[in-house]
């Protein structure tokens, strides 16, 4: 579904129009939830951009995760992301890893962080060796997650 969402239909922001395509798919999951959060960080994190974005909601259990984030497209300005998400999480969990994958798209758009070939860079600097609790763009989404969460719930909440 294409969404041109105009910017006054979402408390607290000016008026405009971005364009988002977004899918939903999966189960266990809570449409308005997920739109909501996507929508918000989006006008809040990107509104300059025309973002494709599917979420994916599936069992990760086996995996060990409770959320993805790829990049769909090219790695140079990427634009189309494809979030996967844990179906079963309660739904504090669930808003905050949405928030975590969704600030990788962030990471993506900004430059920061890219994926060249196979090698995973940040900021230029090949990271694909690192392991996964010291890689520097983890370390930022993770120390994002709070406060994008109490920006969130401030949001929602006024």
């Amino acid at each position: 579904m294409v969404l041109p969402l105009e910017c006054r239909s979402i408390r607290g922001y000016s008026e405009g129009i971005l364009m988002l395509t977004l899918h939903m798919t999966g189960y266990g999951f809570s449409q308005r939830r997920c739109r909501g959060a996507v929508e918000w960080f989006i006008f809040k994190y990107l509104p300059r951009h025309h973002i494709t974005l599917e979420v994916l909601h599936r069992g990760l259990k086996r995996d060990g995760m409770m959320g993805y984030c790829t990049v769909q497209d090219c790695d140079w300005r990427p634009r189309s992301f494809l979030i996967e998400i844990q179906s079963t999480l309660n739904e504090k969990d669930y808003i905050i890893t949405l928030l975590h994958e969704l600030y990788h798209c962030y990471q993506h758009i900004r430059g920061d962080l890219r994926d060249k070939r196979g090698i995973r860079c940040w900021k230029g600097i090949d990271y694909s060796e690192v392991d996964y609790e010291d890689q520097p763009w983890e370390i930022e989404a993770y120390e994002m997650e709070n406060v994008l969460y109490e920006e969130y719930l401030n949001h929602i909440h006024k």
